[in-house]
């Protein structure tokens, strides 16, 4: 899968960007949006991938081929303009979608898709309670096209991978194939952390560990260059939070309070 967000749109971490990708001996140069997107269509051009753009803001792409990690299903859904592609399994499906009163044809990423809604529009339950009753393997990639809001999250188990960087126009480039985001993104890139979420208005959270700051852990090369930064929870930071009232928590934040 691909996922590609104007750097309007997103603001990564900026540890995430490496002085060093310009480099001439960094072995690949960051590529622009349009350079990337064919790249992907090349790679997996045997499969017929999907791909949707949305102007300048954002672009989505993926191909149902298996991953390369277990074998893992991809999925894509859009509804009501707002889009999920999803990798992996919900061991518990079935029972999330009677707690939502879903139909028994529901899908993993059409599920995201209405948990994500219901809880944007009128849930007050914060996004790490919401996270943690998803039991299984996942990863996805959320673009709400009412909202102009992105949303990531990466299950715990590390059984399903992402990797996340930054593109030539500091764009940000999401996917689960790692020589993708290489040959895109150069030495500015490093695996999305397990266990936490990526929301455009509120950044990288842990939602294993919610009270917990994120910290950046320098990251070397096998030839000593410095990279983008690995994203770990910071045991010994807590986050100051105000009580929270209301859904001004939940994981569809769209930072409207004033």
């Amino acid at each position: 899968m691909l996922a590609i967000f104007n750097k309007g749109l997103v603001d990564p971490p900026k540890e995430l960007n490496s002085p060093n990708s310009h480099s001439t001996g960094s072995g690949y140069k960051p590529k622009y949006p349009e350079e990337i997107v064919r790249m992907f269509q090349q790679t997996y051009s045997h499969n017929a991938p999907l791909s949707m753009g949305f102007g300048n803001s954002a672009f989505l792409a993926y191909s149902s081929s298996k991953g390369p990690q277990l074998h893992q299903q991809r999925i894509f859904c859009g509804l009501d303009n707002i889009y999920c592609i999803f990798m992996g399994h919900l061991n518990n499906l079935n029972t999330l979608i009677k707690q939502y009163g879903l139909g028994k044809a529901t899908n993993e990423a059409m599920f995201v898709i209405e948990a994500y809604r219901t809880l944007r529009d009128r849930g007050p339950y914060p996004v790490d309670q919401v996270l943690k009753d998803l039991e299984g393997s996942f990863g996805f990639v959320i673009y709400d096209g009412n909202a102009g809001t992105v949303f990531a999250a990466l299950g715990a188990d590390q059984r399903v991978q992402l990797f996340w960087g930054i593109a030539a126009d500091g764009s940000v480039v999401i996917s689960d194939n790692v020589d993708v985001i290489k040959a895109s993104c150069a030495k500015s890139f490093a695996s999305f952390p397990s266990g936490c979420i990526f929301h455009s208005e509120i950044g990288l959270t842990s939602f294993e560990h919610p009270k917990n700051k994120m910290k950046a852990m320098p990251r070397i090369d096998s030839e000593g260059i410095m990279c983008g930064a690995n994203f770990k929870v910071d045991v010994s930071s807590k986050k100051i939070t105000m009580p929270r009232v209301g859904s001004e928590a939940n994981w569809a934040f769209a930072g409207s309070q004033t």
